[in-house]
């Protein structure tokens, strides 16, 4: 079980997250024009409800412009948070990812100096690789999963099954 500096641990998803994180981290999905997709507004409001409880975490929304995306997905998170009560001077921006692996390098360059613990935020299905390249690239970061749209289950987990595989066998010969 993972234990806050207060000495408690906040219940998601039948798992304990960790308390008062120094840092969160939203993967951005895809926006059509300037609304964001259902999954991404699903990994939105479960980081809004985190921060919302958690007033000390800063986050930083990741995620580039795409085709079809009038802004970034970086931009639309940040126009959501603040929606929902998120300060502004909380949010960082990393707006120039393409990647799950873009999106946690270009991230990792934003995380303040002092900072010690951190959680990403995507949906279910995404969690498991997104942590595994967290830790590759050195942070030693938990999960906190949204639901997946119940209308794009099948299409998510197959994608996800292939892109952990592309993942693996590019770790075995070699970025």
């Amino acid at each position: 079980m993972n234990i806050g500096k207060s000495g408690k641990s906040f219940m998601i998803s039948r798992s304990s997250i960790l308390v008062n994180a120094d840092y969160l981290i939203i993967l951005g999905a895809r926006v059509k024009g300037s609304v964001p997709s259902l999954s991404l507004q699903y990994r939105i409001d479960k980081a809004a409800e985190y921060l919302t409880a958690n007033k000390h975490t800063v986050v930083i929304v990741s995620g580039g412009k795409g085709p079809g995306e009038d802004i970034s997905e970086a931009k639309a998170m940040q126009q959501r948070l603040i929606a929902q009560g998120i300060e502004e001077a909380r949010i960082m921006m990393e707006d120039k990812s393409t990647t799950t692996y873009e999106n946690i390098v270009f991230s990792k360059e934003l995380i303040p100096d002092t900072a010690a613990s951190g959680l990403i935020v995507s949906n279910d299905f995404h969690i498991y690789r997104a942590v595994e390249i967290a830790k590759k690239e050195g942070l030693d970061m938990k999960g906190i999963p949204a639901k997946t749209p119940k209308v794009s289950l099948l299409k998510s987990y197959t994608r996800e099954y292939l892109a952990i595989t592309k993942y693996y066998l590019t770790e075995l010969i070699g970025r």
